[in-house]
């Protein structure tokens, strides 16, 4: 029996790949105390300072994804995949991983490529409806690919495919029992509902933009709006955080109240931010990102529509907000509809599962 592991873990670029990393690495960390971890990640990216101040070394490599246009990222593609490559072999050789972990993002290709070559134990981790072609061209030869939705045979071989769902903040799980205390926290009426805008942690030009449009509308409806702008926006939405209803936060860091507040959510339709959205159980309009690979936030959130669990508007249809949301907001029935129906599509426990597997893949080494 060996006494320590090294795990590996890959994924970055956003915080959909990175925190349900941290989350699988948690909770192996939990599982197996003496066990070494090592993170790769892209240079540059967020990952290279969320892994270390949750307390994980983390390397990072010169790689970033093909855009759709022709640029120079592009035409220094080649060069920075043979360089991560390169690096990825070494680091393969140096740490000695017992097994390789990819969340999604840039840096996971080069890594479980060379682990795959070397035969050494790999499992995709892919949040997504529709997966991008780097977890599609790994998925051969990974021994294990944990997914949150159905019917993704079509991309991978079905025999490895298990469905977990995607990890979440444990601290997400009774968000109903924190009502009053996220009411306090926050500041706000008791008495009105509670619009919630999430952009993400950068924040969503469109999304912003629309809100800030659509301000006087949402003051005649009678609610109050909590609105999460991002990083890049808070310069010029800070100033509607004087009006009254209004708050805008370039972050949240009690999600779990932010969630426990709301009576609707407006939201991208990342597959981290669905499968929290799930569990959490509200209302819930998404607005998807167009920009993405393969539009998968809009593949993301038809396939919680069609359930009924959900109100998509995409961004060509924004026109249209004031009708849904005064629609929605009269419609109590439509309400609670969505809120059950959505609840039914959680997967609450995707952290331990994904472990468990996880372990299978380690049997014989611990």
């Amino acid at each position: 029996m060996k006494k320590e592991l090294n795990i590996l873990l890959s994924g970055g670029g956003t915080g959909g790949h990175i925190y349900p990393a941290l989350s699988v690495a948690n909770e192996l960390k939990a599982r197996f105390p003496n066990a070494n971890f090592l993170f790769v990640g892209a240079k540059g990216r967020m990952e290279m300072e969320k892994v270390p101040s949750a307390g994980y070394r983390i390397i990072g490599l010169w790689i970033s994804g093909v855009q759709r246009k022709l640029t120079l990222d592009n035409l220094s593609f080649p060069f920075k995949l043979i360089s991560s490559l390169w690096k990825s072999r070494k680091i393969v050789k140096e740490f000695k991983p017992d097994i390789v972990i990819g969340t999604g993002g840039f840096a996971s290709g080069p890594v479980l490529y060379i682990a795959g070559q070397k035969n050494i134990p790999t499992l995709i981790q892919e949040q997504n409806s529709y997966p991008g072609i780097t977890n599609k061209l790994l998925s051969k030869k990974a021994n294990a690919i944990c997914v949150a939705y159905d019917h993704l045979e079509r991309f991978f071989p079905k025999e490895k495919i298990i469905k977990t769902g995607n990890p979440v903040r444990q601290d997400l799980l009774n968000v109903a029992s924190k009502r009053v205390e996220a009411l306090e926290f926050f500041g706000l009426d008791s008495a009105k509902k509670t619009i919630l805008v999430l952009g993400g942690s950068l924040g969503a030009r469109s999304i912003n933009q629309l809100i800030e449009k659509e301000l006087d509308f949402l003051k005649s409806q009678n609610v109050q709006v909590v609105w999460q702008c991002g990083k890049f926006y808070i310069d010029t939405y800070q100033k509607f955080d004087q009006e009254a209803g209004v708050q805008v936060h370039e972050y949240l860091n009690r999600m779990d109240l932010a969630y426990a507040a709301a009576d609707i959510i407006i939201s991208r339709a990342g597959a981290s931010s669905i499968s929290e959205l799930c569990i959490v159980g509200k209302p819930t309009v998404f607005i998807p990102s167009p920009n993405v690979s393969e539009d998968h936030q809009t593949k993301n959130a038809l396939s919680i529509v069609k359930e009924k669990a959900a109100v998509l508007l995409k961004e060509s249809e924004l026109d249209g907000f004031d009708q849904v949301m005064s629609n929605l907001l009269k419609d109590k029935e439509q309400q609670s509809l969505l809120s059950e129906n959505i609840k039914k599509l959680a997967l609450p426990n995707a952290t331990k599962d994904i472990v468990d597997q996880i372990e299978n893949l380690l049997k014989e080494k611990i």
